[in-house]
């Protein structure tokens, strides 16, 4: 029987540029040429579901790298500079940050060192649930406008602190840009000194260094691939430090993130009041004949009692008794709205950042532990004041709502009376008393709530606004068009009264003419200077340990997709060892090379460079016709520690030859005691050839018939690969630790090399969106193929299961 086991094969539309296994599900996700990200499952390569591109989050996907827990997947966008946090279960976005250049490369790494002071840490990590509220969840009619955050968004923020456990998301691009973010989130280094591009990465899970094989592009030459390894000593030294202040770090952001969502709610809640609005007043302002405003109309009937024939139309037959109690009630729900927004959402997040803020400021002060990673209790100091300047702002927009609360009910029961007295119907005696306080309120609301002039403002409506509470909101620097009257405030006038207390840093200021954007923004920036310092400080002490020329890039691998090229990269974390695999078939076509460099860059690895002889690797020929078999390697990926998975071809034959998917066990060629001279002066394939070790492999591989396979994506947790042809359509999904069953038991599959017209229908741009499309499951159908009544994704994390549900 052949080796692996065939579980599914497709032909895709679109040429696939990334593929990467999902490290607890049998789900692989793929970025093609259309701008598309695809999950499939295991099981004949059914689709999970799709991301459209858009023009928003970009439509030019560059790397990928799953969250090593497997419920987030990391993808980066080319032609927007953007990373995006997207949920594997729910294919909904859930956080996107900007970044300096383009990445080329990302790697998720989970830290697994134990100690003692983070065992401690991790079960007193929610302490903070003790002292705050769990935060509202945002409106469900308002948190699906903004089309990138669906409902329920804001615990699926909350959540993406993931497990307490440190893991770090490490992006790598053009220019020498690395940058190493925790928990995905929060930028905790900008490393600096890395030369060329990046085209791999790789962090140790011990945080001791950082591998890099990078592109490095000279005049008048050729493009030299290098590998370069990074001492991150500081990470490891101050891990249980670094957990901490990262953890809190990324609470903050997901704050800040919760925030933002919520005064987008306000917004859109302050909108729907213009919308109400107009809808009823503009047929009366068209139909009118009058040079009058519609705010003199109104004073007119306020002050005698008398309407014009356009008005009292309007009232009576467009509007209607019953349509203004129902426009009263829609009004005062979206005021209400508003209300509750401020203090159930803007004031619960304030105070939820103030506390952690607070408790970084605590850290900050013990010098000992946090001052090598850069903590400024100066500027946590700063940020704490904007944040409390941030609250006053929203306690201050509370009591506007308030003051126009009372001006538009009074307005909408001076009016709603009007109306029964212009139908000569009954009014009730409790509304027909109106005091000389009402009339103002009723005066105010005119003044404040009705255009001079009949243009369209800016965020105003075309004939009502909302300006005492819209000024808030605008997203402007301009002062605010009303602010708020201080005069009599006691409080106002001790402080300027006192030399003491004017400048004391122990209030916070106010900033009583500016919007509560122009303050979002203020804390924003303060926040993000507490971000930047460790980032900074950590970037400097990463220090380069190695640089070791591989070899240069030949110009037939040029347009290969940078996802798939050699050198790959790996960690051993039992033996804590980095490895390094890649081929020179200008140099050595029948050579696999296998670097390695210890974790502790202060150690030397004996024998650190092998070569693995593949002249005849498998003891015979594809073509039995042919006595003897060459075979260079086209594609090679780390299965686990001990296995390397390799794509094999015959060499000397024409490009049509046979392919072959073999397993290759890497003890036999550890053992080789024949060091190696390596001269960092000259590059790799400019020296003597390092030692070979011939391999002879029993069974542990199989013939790929029909295709052209070229790369291979593998997860050696699940046991599963998946072969990519030279095309970048043509796919084979394999069990690997399973024989394949005889031609009359195999169950069916598509035969794509044969039939071109069974192709996969992959989810057509979407165009204009501002997100990304999900493209949902046929209905009932389940991750293992069958009927299936759920529609969400069952995070099943049992190794060697193939057949986890939807």
């Amino acid at each position: 029987m052949p080796a692996f086991r065939q579980v599914g094969e497709k032909q895709l539309p679109n040429p696939v540029l990334f593929m990467v296994w999902s490290p607890k599900r049998d789900l692989i996700a793929l970025a093609n040429k259309a701008g598309e990200l695809l999950l499939h499952r295991l099981a004949n390569f059914q689709r999970v579901w799709s991301l459209a591109p858009s023009e928003n989050t970009g439509k030019e996907i560059t790397s990928l790298a799953w969250r090593p827990d497997g419920k987030i997947l990391a993808f980066s966008v080319g032609d927007r500079k953007l990373v995006i946090l997207c949920d594997a279960e729910k294919a909904e976005i859930l956080h996107m940050f900007p970044v300096e250049n383009p990445v080329s490369c990302m790697h998720w790494v989970d830290v697994l060192e134990e100690s003692s002071i983070l065992t401690s840490f991790y079960n007193s990590e929610d302490e903070s649930n003790l002292f705050l509220p769990k935060l509202p969840t945002l409106p469900k009619s308002y948190s699906t406008t903004s089309k990138i955050f669906s409902e329920e968004k804001s615990d699926e923020i909350m959540n993406l602190l993931g497990d307490v456990r440190l893991n770090i998301l490490v992006l790598g691009g053009g220019s020498g840009f690395v940058e190493l973010y925790a928990y995905g989130m929060y930028r905790i280094a900008t490393l600096t000194g890395v030369p060329g591009t990046c085209r791999s990465l790789c962090l140790s899970s011990d945080l001791k260094s950082l591998s890099v094989i990078t592109e490095i592009t000279a005049t008048d030459h050729a493009p030299e691939i290098t590998y370069i390894q990074l001492n991150t000593r500081l990470l490891s030294d101050c891990l249980p430090e670094v957990t901490r202040m990262a953890r809190k770090f990324t609470h903050i952001s997901t704050l800040l993130q919760y925030l933002r969502l919520s005064l987008t709610c306000m917004c859109e809640a302050w909108e729907d009041i213009l919308m109400q609005m107009d809808l009823r007043l503009t047929k009366f302002v068209q139909e009118k004949n009058t040079c009058t405003q519609v705010q003199d109309e109104f004073l007119e009937l306020l002050l005698w009692g008398k309407s014009s024939p356009e008005l009292q139309a309007l009232l009576m037959n467009q509007l209607t008794v019953k349509g203004l109690k129902k426009l009263g009630q829609s009004i005062e729900s979206s005021y209400s709205s508003i209300q509750k927004l401020v203090i159930s959402h803007l004031q619960s997040g304030s105070e939820a950042l103030l506390y952690h803020l607070s408790e970084v400021r605590g850290m900050a002060l013990w010098k000992q532990k946090f001052q090598p990673l850069g903590l400024d209790s100066a500027a946590i100091e700063d940020a704490i004041t904007a944040v409390g300047s941030f609250t006053l702002k929203a306690n201050e927009l509370l009591q506007v709502i308030d003051k126009s609360m009372k001006n538009f009910k009074a307005f909408f029961r001076w009016l709603y009376v009007a109306m029964l007295r212009m139908s000569e119907d009954h009014v009730p005696p409790e509304l027909n008393k109106m005091t000389q306080k009402d009339i103002a309120f009723v005066a105010d609301f005119l003044s404040e709530h009705f255009s001079e002039n009949e243009e369209l403002f800016d965020r105003k409506g075309k004939y009502f606004n909302v300006e005492r509470v819209g000024q808030y909101l605008k997203d402007e620097d301009e002062d605010l068009v009303s602010p708020p009257n201080t005069k009599g405030n006691q409080w106002l006038s001790f402080l300027q009264k006192s030399t003491h207390l004017k400048e004391s840093p122990l209030l916070f200021a106010s900033y009583p003419k500016k919007s509560m954007h122009y303050v979002k923004r203020l804390m924003e920036g303060a926040i993000e200077l507490c971000l930047l310092k460790p980032a900074e400080i950590i970037g400097k002490s990463v220090k380069q340990s190695i640089c070791m020329p591989l070899y240069v890039l030949s110009e037939s691998s040029a347009d290969a997709p940078r996802l798939f090229e050699l050198p790959s990269l790996w960690n051993d974390k039992k033996t804590g060892m980095h490895y390094v695999v890649f081929t020179m078939p200008e140099a050595s076509p029948c050579q696999l090379y296998l670097l390695r460099r210890s974790t502790n860059p202060d150690l030397e690895v004996p024998n650190s460079l092998l070569a693995v002889d593949l002249t005849s690797i498998l003891n015979t020929s594809i073509d039995d016709s042919v006595e003897s078999a060459r075979y260079g390697c086209l594609d090679a990926r780390f299965y686990d520690d001990e296995t390397l998975t390799v794509v094999l071809q015959e060499t000397g034959e024409e490009e049509s030859s046979g392919r072959v998917l073999a397993q290759l066990p890497l003890a036999s060629a550890l053992c080789c005691e024949e060091e190696f001279s390596w001269d960092l002066s000259l590059r790799l394939d400019q020296q003597p050839p390092p030692p070979a070790q011939g391999l002879v492999l029993e069974n542990q591989w199989r013939i790929l018939e029909n295709m052209k396979a070229q790369y291979v994506a593998v997860n050696g947790i699940r046991k599963v690969a998946c072969v990519l042809s030279a095309n970048l359509r043509h796919v084979r999904v394999f069990e690997m630790d399973v024989e394949d069953e005889e031609d009359e038991d195999r169950p069916e599959s598509q035969d794509v090399s044969a039939d071109p017209e069974q192709l996969e229908e992959t989810l057509p741009s979407q165009g204009e969106g501002v997100g990304m499309a999900a493209e949902p499951l046929t209905e009932g159908e389940g991750l293992d193929g069958e009927q299936s009544s759920g529609a969400a994704l069952e995070l099943s994390e049992e190794p060697g299961s193939s057949s986890d549900t939807l």
